[in-house]
């Protein structure tokens, strides 16, 4: 993409704002993981190296704020509650999957720090690309 002469490049607001949503961290990753299933807190907190709890409640709210997950509790003993993507979150998904690709595509994995472990990432992401081309269109 190139300048046209007298005319200077305009960030899309739209976008701005999008992008600086989902490019918080962590955001992504709870996303992602999401697409495969609804989670429990915990199990959203297992699946994320490195994130404290304060964290992953903040951004919860977040994008509970935003529209993109809903949080459902369940009235069983114990309560229990889980996350899940809303339609609005879950049109996320050619993106996830966009990033996803050029990760795999241009990131190199660091040695240690793969414990979520690549190889289940990946076939999160085939699933749910199997899943999208086998669903009926609207």
């Amino acid at each position: 993409m190139r300048e046209r002469a007298g005319h200077p490049p305009v960030l899309c607001s739209k976008f701005h704002r999008a992008s600086e949503l989902i490019g918080r961290r962590w955001t992504g990753a709870i996303i992602f993981l999401l697409m495969e299933s609804s989670c429990r807190f915990a199990t959203l907190r297992k699946a994320i190296p490195e994130i404290t709890d304060r964290m992953l409640s903040e951004r919860l709210f977040e994008l509970e704020q935003e529209g993109i997950v809903v949080r459902t509790v369940l009235p069983e003993t114990p309560i229990r509650v889980e996350y899940a993507l809303t339609k609005k979150g879950r049109e996320l998904a050619s993106a996830i999957e966009a990033i996803g690709g050029w990760a795999r595509k241009w990131i190199e994995a660091e040695p240690a720090a793969d414990k979520a472990g690549s190889p289940p990432l990946r076939a999160a992401v085939r699933r749910t690309t199997a899943r999208r081309r086998s669903a009926p269109r609207a």
